[in-house]
């Protein structure tokens, strides 16, 4: 069994604007520390990014190809090499002819991932959009057990695609106690958040959740939807959450992995925003 630690932070990727076309590249001196010369310019310029991803730094968006090129003072090939990494493990987006743009979501006290999805991809300007699959009173007995109600419970079933800048990011299945969240019914979900609607109209605010994080490949029942091909990473993500100690929310998550990241934190030793 594989022991995990809590985490935190979450970081959508998604796309930025183009640079204009009268960029101009000029040489700077090369930033990097002189104390790593065994390794190849673009494995180093390679380092010093995820560093500085890490660390927080490119909190106002990931600079383009041009501008990187220009404050390390190398070719655009050699920092093409060196995000090539970055941009295969998820760290950086790869559309073409847009500049690389991290979105940051959660924090300590977030509820999880997609607790923040829709303030984070609004927070970075980018647009957040829901197409709603179903919304619907239901039954379904194995939701039902993982909310430890009766199997003949009536249930509200939301279904959506979740979209950042017109691009699919994830799909997301919720199920609630019906006689709770009946309000919800009238809600259209293409512009909110959930939990905002489940705090206003409901007077429901969660205060705990348990969430399992699991690596996957897409099938052909997720290609449709999240526009992938089939084998393409993802995350899939089921929680329970909880307000005041009852089991209120069953919700699983298909979040495409090209543009998901999750980075922890633990302990009491880092620095508190």
């Amino acid at each position: 069994m594989i022991n995990t630690i809590p985490y935190n932070v979450y970081t959508f990727l998604g796309g930025g604007k183009p640079l204009p076309a009268h960029t101009e590249v000029e040489p700077v001196p090369f930033r990097l520390s002189p104390s790593v010369p065994t390794s190849p310019l673009w494995q180093s310029i390679c380092a010093d990014l995820s560093r500085r991803i890490t660390e927080d730094e490119f909190t106002d968006g990931f600079p383009g190809e041009l501008d990187l090129a220009r404050e390390y003072g190398v070719s655009r090939g050699t920092i093409r090499s060196a995000l090539r990494p970055l941009r295969e493990t998820g760290a950086v987006t790869a559309q073409r002819g847009r500049k690389p743009h991290l979105i940051r979501g959660g924090g300590r006290g977030a509820y999880g991932p997609v607790y923040s999805l829709f303030a984070s991809v609004r927070a970075t300007g980018m647009s957040q959009r829901s197409i709603v699959l179903v919304r619907e009173l239901t039954t379904d007995p194995v939701a039902a057990a993982q909310l430890s109600l009766p199997p003949e419970v009536e249930l509200f079933h939301l279904s959506r695609l979740r979209l950042a800048d017109g691009e699919p990011l994830a799909v997301d299945h919720a199920w609630l106690p019906a006689t709770r969240v009946q309000p919800l019914l009238e809600v259209d979900f293409t512009d909110t958040a959930l939990y905002q609607e489940l705090r206003e109209r409901c007077g429901i605010t969660l205060d705990g959740g348990r969430e399992e994080v699991r690596a996957d490949i897409a099938t052909a029942a997720d290609v449709t939807n999240l526009d992938c091909a089939i084998g393409a990473p993802l995350f899939r993500i089921s929680r329970i959450g909880f307000c005041q100690g009852s089991a209120l929310e069953l919700r699983c998550s298909h979040i495409r992995g090209d543009r998901f990241v999750v980075t922890a934190s633990f302990g009491e030793g880092i620095p508190r925003s």
